[in-house]
């Protein structure tokens, strides 16, 4: 490595805190939006993971690391550390978590474990010890989330606020066309059934096109409950994806089948692809699961 650290543009954030206070929830969230988590790093490799991401460029273009007690001595170098990489990294922020002795009590209990700085003694008494370690970097922070009244859905839900990028989504949809013949795909999380219309199978011209022919898609959407299925369809999606916002499910297929996979259920999914992902914050990807198969 050289002296100088490469400058760079991304973003880069310092995640520390109270333990229980729910750093890995947050490390979680970021690493679902992209960003490239590392976890658990000594304030001295600070400093050598940011000249890796410089060097890397566009490649990781948002970084995070969780500096923590578990550190042990080597956590209170790390206000020290962090001025100095603040001169060559202006954008890096360091995101502190805490949340009310009660609450860190409480939540140690609930998973009978002991607090990383307790010893002898009770989780009181490690949670003073790491309040009065913390307290430099604390002061230091520039953004500091008081958990004690999240829940994890909600911590999540207030770093996706926080730390998405601008316009970037909250939910990735995919929509997968596929064949009733072949097995449902068993990551669906809503399956619909496309046998209801008629099948262009049994018409000779359509036979061996497939439903990302114009003259397939013509012939699907002209049968009778189609157009009114995609409108029922979409209108009764739109509260669902939303409700998986707000409860941070940031993830979902819907699954749309026919009996081969390779005519309505590829029309119907490719026209729910163009509907759906006009929602806003929304990305949709689709895949034809069945789509090659003989």
């Amino acid at each position: 490595m050289t002296d100088e650290m490469p400058s760079e543009t991304g973003e880069v954030l310092i995640v520390t805190g109270m333990s229980g206070a729910g750093r890995s929830t947050v490390a979680d969230a970021l690493e679902d939006m992209g960003w490239y988590v590392v976890d658990n790093l000594p304030p001295q490799m600070l400093r050598p993971l940011l000249e890796v991401s410089g060097l890397a460029g566009s490649a990781l273009p948002r970084v995070a690391a969780v500096v923590d007690v578990r550190g042990r001595d080597m956590f209170t170098q790390l206000p020290d550390v962090t001025r100095t990489l603040r001169d060559a990294r202006p954008q890096l922020r360091v995101v502190f978590l805490d949340a009310s002795d009660d609450v860190l009590v409480r939540r140690y209990e609930a998973v009978r474990r002991p607090h990383p700085l307790q010893e002898d003694g009770t989780i009181l008494d490690g949670i003073r010890r790491e309040r009065e370690r913390s307290r430099a970097i604390r002061e230091a922070a520039d953004v500091i989330i008081d958990t004690s009244g999240f829940n994890i859905h909600q911590l999540a839900t207030k770093v996706v606020e926080m730390f998405s990028a601008e316009g970037s989504a909250q939910h990735t949809l995919t929509i997968m066309s596929f064949g009733f013949k072949y097995g449902l795909p068993p990551d669906a999380d809503v399956v619909a059934d496309m046998r209801f219309l008629p099948n262009p199978y049994w018409q000779d011209d359509l036979r061996g096109l497939t439903g990302k022919d114009e003259a397939v898609r013509d012939f699907v959407l002209a049968q009778q409950g189609a157009v009114e299925f995609l409108d029922a369809y979409e209108n009764a999606m739109i509260p669902v994806i939303a409700g998986y916002q707000r409860e941070n499910k940031r993830h979902s297929v819907i699954a749309i089948g026919c009996t081969g996979g390779k005519h309505r259920s590829v029309v119907m999914t490719e026209e729910l692809a163009d509907r759906l992902g006009r929602l806003p914050g929304v990305a949709v990807r689709v895949k034809h699961r069945d789509l090659g198969r003989e």
